[in-house]
């Protein structure tokens, strides 16, 4: 019991507690908010290597469109309802059972 009641009169000690404990719980940067910026970081990665998939998948795209006349018109046909002129379109869309 001594000895807890000599480190609580420590100076040092005392200050070094207090100084923890702001760190901790109180500062701009506490615990809390680190764990939160984690979080987040990592969400934000995910979310970064998802949209450079997406930016590979589309370059590919494009540079096979740019090198067949054919994908061209194969993924405008399909994407976006195009036809020819002399042309009609069907669209069947199939139905919940």
């Amino acid at each position: 019991m001594r000895s807890v009641t000599s480190l609580l009169k420590n100076k040092y000690f005392l200050s070094s507690l207090l100084f923890g404990l702001w760190m901790i719980f109180f500062d701009h940067n506490d615990i809390f908010q680190q764990n939160a910026r984690s979080r987040e970081l990592r969400e934000l990665e995910e979310s970064k290597a998802f949209y450079q998939g997406q930016i590979k998948e589309t370059s590919d795209e494009l540079k096979k469109i740019e090198a067949n006349n054919r994908a061209l018109e194969k993924i405008a046909r399909e994407k976006y309802m195009m036809k020819k002129d002399n042309e009609d379109l069907y669209i069947i869309t199939p139905t919940e059972r």
